[in-house]
This record gives structure tokens, C-alpha cells and sequence, in this order.
């Protein structure tokens, strides 16, 4: 059989009619960028490169109160569902974030960061309040039942919420990821834009985790199109890794390391990464965060989401003790509806993970053995050449690249004359008749978008009633930013933003500080005492910063239910409590601090420690 096996995948790869000669990542990569433009909703800005579209959705929101025009339509239909458009906009995220340099070389960078802001605009929208977000507008069942152009649908536009009396854990956790992620992409360009979406982000993670319910059964008319199967726990671990990576804030790493255990973070071995399930998104980023060096006190429990994450990595390799589904021609397969979009996210954490662990001088470790990084990175190269025609088909699964791409795609603003050629009113079912049953190709090509893709045994069928594998979807291209950009530069030309951990700076001059570690309190009101100690220093430009943490006590026999601190001589920024003028108090996830307990903040400066007083305090 060994035998047999290893001739006929020899036959099958002499039968493939491309020859592996390679592939334009860069144009591949600027047309994948035209899919977001095609699937903009709202008012259309000038500069709108897909001209075949126009204004939609322009009344969205109104009969509740609320403008929520803008955002992104999901796939090939009219509506405007929260989960899947935050995810997307995370991933975009995600790719500007560890690629923005070789997106900038391809002259992308300024377009992808448009398609972020675009979600970015319509998320602020939809969370109006702290406890109240918008998660979707429009519904399938109405939107399903008509074909016709997001410029004139006549369809329903109710838009949905969450709330505390209807929470959505999910829904919000994963818009703060996205806000918290998107914030780090424009903290340079547009520091107050990132602030106000680290704003939003901060109250988005704090509503889902203190209320805590499945968005779809409060929203559940998503429930048939993008239910919440992993429920809520993975997004909360998710949301928490991104706010930690935009923030630096302790209290995030505190809640992967304090939750890592019963929130499945640990315990899941996933074989899959999407829009649902982000527990091997989860993993990665906390992997990245022990190689960086900054687990601390939580190195053990981080060390077995590494291990969850070399779990995911070596199942797509084929090395590991439970491995994913290939087809005959090499492309993994998880389901058959849609399954691109599991292609391109386990092609995004392939390409990740395999720099991270080459900044970090480190292996995959599978049960089959270790396994270099550049082995993921093949990998992840294998599947865009697979989804860009080096497939035993020779078909593009990617629209308008190549020569043989899917000319029927199920998508109505592409399958419909565009609005701007001819105004005729297309009917509800009037679009089905003439349009969705037509046989001819697209009358306006959806540059950039991957489609669903091949079954099992590498089978398509380019028809529009064929959504499982013609529809495309904003999520399958999300992720594919990212790798197509590393892919472009080459194998050897990326400039990883994770930081090799620094052996320590040996400082030649006193140091401030001789004895920080072993500081008694350096202040007590009452029951309130203060310790502070430095934690950590390093050399930039010449001066010595130091990272200074204070821990906050109560001794007092009952609840502290508020506190005011003086912080004097601070030169630095300062993470784990509120701010107001020059007055800091609990932070705003805290309501009160128990007998016995602590609360700890750091800041950074270059000089020796703050000065850190109670100035009132309230008991229980």
C-alpha cells in the first residue's frame, strides 16, 4: 500500500497541467485587498477602486435609533453579521501588525490599513454604550429569500443587539479583539484614533466578561448562519491576548495565565482556527508571549499553551498524533461548505508561528520529532500555490488571478449588472429568474475574493447555485493578507516584529537603585499598605528605564470599595489602575478590593521609584 501510495501521488503531481514555477504574491496580494472594497457597505468614499459598487445600506440603524451605516457585508449576501466582520477585521489586524513592512514594500500597506479603518468606523458605531453593542443587521432568512443588489434591496434592515439582559460574550469579546488589535495598527499614523479604539476595546472585553451568554441565543437569527458553536470562552482568552498585546496591561497576561486552565485554553487541541474557534489563535499568541520572555510568574501555564499551539502546527505538517485531512492534491479539508476559509487562517498561523520560532532560535516540537520553522512556512506556501492554481485542476480559487478562476461566483453584487450601468429595479425574486439562474459569467468581476474552493477529492463545480464552494467570504481573505505578504519577500527578507529576547545590558554607571527587590512599604494609610519594587531594567539610546511594580494590600478586615492614590515624580506610563486628572484609582474591571487582597500596577520611567501615597479611601 506504502508502495502503491507513493506512485500515485508521484502520477498525480506529473498529472498537474501548472508547472510550479511560482506566483506573483504581490499581485495576488493587491487584488485579494480589492475583495473589501467590493464588499463595502455604506456611504462609498472617493477613492473607491472598485467602481462597479455603489452607496448601500444607507438607512441602516435608523428605526433603532442608530446609525450604523457602513461596515463590511459578509459574503455573497446583504447582511451584516458582527462575529464574522470583527474576525476579519482581527486578522487584517494581525497581518499589519507582523507584516506591515513587506505590505508597505508592496505598496498595500496604506489600502490595508483603509480596509481596517473601514471596520474599525462602522465598530464604534455599533457600541454606542459600554454594555450595549449592535451585532448584526439585516437577517438571512429575509435576505436569503431575494436576490438583488446591496445598492436596492428591499429587504429587512432590523438591526440586532447584545446587552446585559441579552449578553453576547462571543460577539463581544472578538469586537474587542478587533478594536484592540486595529488600535496597535494605528498607534504611530493616528495615536487618538488608536486611543479611542482601545477605549472601546477596554469596555467591549469588560461587558463580555461580566456578562457573560452565547450571542446567538440573544441575536438568534444568526444563529442558522454563524452560530456560536465554541461558545464564549475562547473569544475571552482571545480579546485578553490582543488587549494585552495593545496595552501591556498585567492584568490581561494575569487573566490568560489565571484562566488558561478552565477556559479550555490549555485543554483544547485544535485542528481548526476560524471566525468560531480561536483557541489556536489563543495558543499562538501566548506562545509568542513566553518566547518574548514576558510569561513571568505564569511560565508554567503558558508553556502548555505553547504546547496546544505545536499541537495545531504539527497536525497540519502531518507530524502529529492526530492529524488534519489533506486532499489527494495537498490542500487541508475540514468541511464542505466553504472550507477555504480554514485554508488561509491555518496558512496565517503556520506563517506566524514558523517567525516566532525562527526569531526565537526555537523548533516545532511534534511527536514525530522536532521540526524546523521553515518547514511551516513551506507549508503555508503550499496551500496559497494550491488556492492560486497549482492544484490538480489548475484553477485559481482566487477571482481575477490566473487565467482559469471562477466566472460564476455566488454573489449577488457581482452576479447582477452594476447599478451604475443599468438603474432597472431588480426585484426580491425577480434576481433569482434572471440573474441567479443565468449560466454566463459575473457581468462585473469580484477582483481578489476566494471562493469556497474544492470538496475532498480536489472536485469544483463553478456554478452559482454552488454556494458551499462559489460564495466567498471577507474571513477567507482576512488572513491571506498576512501571508501573502511574507510570501513576497521572499524566505530570508521579512522583518519579524518579534524581538529576540535581549541577553541582559551590563550598565557600567551606579545604578539608581541599588537594592530594589527587597523594598518594605513605602507607604501605609490605615488598613492600605504599598509595596514597591523594580521588576525589570534595560538600556535604550543611552538612558536606563526601569519597570517599576507596586502592589496595593488591603488589611483591613473588610472590602475596600474605593480608593484614591497620589503618584508623584511618575515620568513614564503607567498600566493597572484608572486615571482621573492627576488622582488614580481602582481600575475599572475592579468594583472593589476584598480583605486580604492585592492589586498590583507598573509603570516605566528613568529614574528612581514614583512617589506613591493613599489620599482617601472607602470602606465596605
Amino acid at each position: 500500500m506504502e508502495k502503491f501510495a507513493s506512485v500515485a501521488a508521484l502520477l498525480l503531481l506529473l498529472s498537474f497541467p501548472v508547472a510550479f514555477s511560482g506566483h506573483d504574491y504581490g499581485q495576488a496580494l493587491s487584488k485579494s485587498l480589492l475583495f473589501f472594497e467590493a464588499q463595502r457597505s455604506g456611504v462609498l468614499p472617493r477613492n473607491q477602486r472598485v467602481t462597479w459598487r455603489s452607496h448601500s445600506g444607507l438607512n441602516d440603524g435608523k428605526s433603532s435609533g442608530v446609525n450604523l451605516v457602513g461596515g463590511y457585508y459578509d459574503a455573497g449576501d446583504n447582511v451584516k453579521f458582527g462575529l464574522p466582520m470583527a474576525f476579519t477585521v482581527t486578522m487584517m489586524a494581525w497581518s499589519v501588525i507582523e507584516y506591515g513592512n513587506q505590505l508597505g514594500a508592496n505598496g498595500e500597506l496604506g489600502h490595508s490599513i483603509d480596509a481596517i479603518k473601514w471596520g474599525t468606523d462602522y465598530f464604534i458605531k455599533a457600541h454606542p454604550e459600554p454594555n450595549v453593542l449592535y451585532g448584526e443587521v439585516g437577517d438571512g432568512n429575509t435576505d436569503h429569500y431575494c436576490w438583488q443588489r446591496p445598492e436596492e434591496m428591499t429587504t429587512d434592515r432590523k438591526a440586532y443587539r447584545i446587552d446585559p439582559s441579552n449578553p453576547g460574550s462571543d460577539l463581544a469579546g472578538e469586537t474587542a479583539a478587533a478594536m484592540a488589535a486595529a488600535s496597535i495598527v494605528f498607534r504611530r499614523s493616528n495615536p487618538a484614533y488608536s486611543r479611542l479604539l482601545l477605549t472601546h476595546a477596554y469596555q467591549l472585553f469588560d461587558f463580555a466578561d461580566k456578562y457573560r451568554g452565547k450571542y446567538d441565543s440573544s441575536i438568534t437569527v444568526a444563529r442558522k448562519y454563524y452560530g456560536s458553536v465554541s461558545g464564549y470562552n475562547d473569544e475571552l482568552l482571545w480579546a485578553a491576548a490582543w488587549l494585552y498585546q495593545a496595552s501591556n496591561n498585567q492584568f490581561y497576561l494575569d487573566y490568560l495565565g489565571r484562566n488558561g486552565d478552565s477556559m479550555g485554553g490549555t485543554g483544547w487541541s485544535m485542528t481548526e482556527f476560524g471566525w468560531d474557534v480561536k483557541y489556536a489563535g489563543v495558543q499562538t499568541l501566548v506562545a509568542k508571549f513566553l518566547m518574548q520572555g514576558k510569561a513571568g510568574r505564569h511560565t508554567p501555564v503558558f508553556q502548555k499553551y505553547q504546547q496546544k499551539a505545536d499541537f495545531f502546527m504539527c497536525s497540519l505538517l502531518g507530524k502529529g498524533s492526530r492529524n488534519i485531512q489533506k486532499t489527494p492534491g495537498g490542500l487541508i479539508f475540514r468541511q464542505r461548505w466553504n472550507n477555504m476559509q480554514f485554508v488561509t487562517s491555518a496558512s496565517f498561523l503556520t506563517t506566524v508561528y514558523s517567525d516566532y520560532l525562527t526569531s526565537s532560535r526555537s523548533y516545532l516540537r511534534c511527536s514525530a520529532g522536532n521540526v524546523a520553522p521553515s518547514q511551516l512556512l513551506s507549508f503555508a506556501k503550499s496551500q496559497v500555490d494550491y488556492i492560486l492554481g497549482d492544484n490538480p485542476r489548475a484553477t485559481s480559487y482566487m477571482v481575477g488571478y490566473g487565467n482559469n478562476f471562477p466566472q460564476r461566483v455566488h454573489h449577488r453584487g457581482s452576479s447582477i449588472v452594476s447599478y451604475k450601468v443599468d438603474r432597472t429595479f431588480v426585484t426580491c425574486r425577480g434576481g433569482y429568474a434572471t440573474w441567479f439562474s443565468s449560466k454566463g459569467s459575473d457581468p462585473n468581476l469580484l477582483t481578489g475574493a476566494i471562493v469556497g474552493g474544492p470538496d475532498a477529492y480536489d472536485n469544483f463545480a463553478d456554478r452559482r447555485d454552488n454556494y458551499e464552494q462559489t460564495e466567498p467570504a471577507t474571513y477567507n481573505n482576512a488572513p491571506l493578507l498576512g501571508v501573502l505578504a511574507r510570501l513576497s519577500s521572499g524566505h530570508s527578507g521579512y522583518s519579524q516584529l518579534l524581538p529576540v529576547v535581549p541577553a541582559p545590558v551590563v550598565v557600567r554607571r551606579p545604578m539608581p537603585i541599588r537594592k530594589p527587590r527587597v523594598t518594605s512599604p513605602v507607604r501605609a494609610s490605615g488598613p492600605v499598605a504599598i509595596v514597591q519594587r523594580m521588576t525589570g531594567s534595560w538600556v535604550s539610546k543611552g538612558r536606563t528605564y526601569y519597570r517599576y511594580s507596586t502592589t496595593v494590600i488591603n488589611k483591613s478586615p473588610r472590602a475596600l470599595k474605593s480608593l484614591n492614590l497620589s503618584i508623584k515624580n511618575l515620568y513614564g506610563p503607567i498600566w493597572g489602575l484608572s486615571r482621573s486628572g492627576n488622582s488614580f484609582g481602582l481600575p475599572s474591571w475592579m468594583h472593589s478590593l476584598q480583605s486580604g487582597k492585592s492589586l498590583e500596577f507598573v509603570y516605566i520611567h528613568s529614574t528612581s521609584p514614583a512617589n506613591v501615597a493613599v489620599s482617601s479611601y472607602t470602606l465596605a
